[in-house]
């Protein structure tokens, strides 16, 4: 389950305010606050300090979009890893779930085409609040409203 909460204090822009994702089978809390941090069951988080792809652990998710060409680009990407020679990468079968590991330090990369706002708005809060990123393909601050975006976090 993941719920977020938007404060839009105007028509054109809006600021993620906190974030609640809960993973029921390993009964974890994930939440953050605009300014307050990012906890997992009241342990404060914090991303991952590696920044040497050598030794990155990177997340991503295949995406429900399987036609030739979206596949043809989820390949290239993986190969492209490969040949920077990442350290790993996994698929762990949950978009939200990958974020919360790496929200956590467990991961130390994520990236997916076509996340859509319900998969990133309260990952973001959390990410951004245990001190990572969230970018979009064009390297700018995802802002949750483009939609075929990437999640990229070190």
């Amino acid at each position: 389950m993941q719920v977020a909460f938007m404060f839009f204090p105007f028509l054109k822009t809006f600021k993620l305010e906190f974030g609640v994702i809960y993973h029921c089978t390993e009964e974890r809390l994930y939440t953050g606050r605009r300014g307050q941090g990012a906890y997992c069951n009241g342990k404060r988080l914090q991303v991952s300090k590696v920044t040497d792809i050598s030794k990155a652990l990177i997340l991503t998710e295949i995406g429900p979009k399987r036609d030739p060409e979206t596949l043809k680009l989820f390949l290239s990407n993986m190969e492209r890893l490969l040949r920077a020679q990442a350290h790993g990468i996994r698929v762990i079968g949950s978009s939200t779930l990958a974020l919360c590991h790496l929200a956590s330090g467990a991961a130390d990369a994520y990236y997916q085409f076509g996340l859509h706002c319900w998969d990133l708005a309260a990952a973001t809060v959390i990410i951004r609040e245990a001190g990572g990123v969230v970018i979009d393909t064009s390297g700018k601050q995802n802002t949750l409203l483009g939609g075929s975006s990437i999640g990229v976090m070190f």
